[in-house]
């Protein structure tokens, strides 16, 4: 039985193998794997606003801002003030940014695939609610911690 950091390492070792083959698939875009998700969660819903879209892609608030000022400068999404709070931002796709989101997708097909060989039609269900419990455990113990100050030094 693997330890927690054999299993660790583990999906770590497989979201940088996706990550890698997502960016390869998508570099003649001139889209990385990080932007891709940004870019499909717009393309599911109406605009939304960037705290939201941090969330729901489970990124850092900065990275997502950073990655925004590129793709908004690439035309392929608008930013604009909230209409009920003037400190929030809204995200939304320009239609060019639809166009190329549908570029990306069917150049991402290949490694979708590819996961789902790997994973295999049976064991995706299982797969992706044992991500799911990961994720929320996870999150869960992260709140609860992020108020309590850290005394661990780590040999520093």
């Amino acid at each position: 039985m693997p330890t927690g950091h054999e299993l660790a390492m583990a999906l770590r070792g497989a979201y940088l193998a996706m990550h890698r083959q997502t960016d390869a698939a998508l570099a003649r875009l001139g889209v990385t794997a990080d932007q891709f998700v940004l870019l499909s969660v717009l393309a599911r819903g109406e605009a939304t606003t960037q705290r939201e879209l941090a969330r729901r892609t489970s990124s850092d608030p900065n990275t997502v801002r950073a990655m925004l000022l590129l793709l908004e400068g690439r035309k392929l999404i608008v930013r604009g003030q909230h209409p009920t709070d003037a400190r929030a931002r809204t995200v939304s796709l320009t239609g060019k940014g639809r166009r190329v989101y549908e570029q990306l997708w069917n150049a991402g097909e290949s490694v979708r695939e590819q996961l789902m060989e790997a994973v295999g039609v049976e064991d995706a269900e299982i797969l992706f609610d044992m991500l799911g419990r990961i994720t929320r455990v996870m999150s869960d113990t992260a709140e609860r911690t992020e108020t309590v100050p850290s005394k661990v030094n780590h040999g520093r």
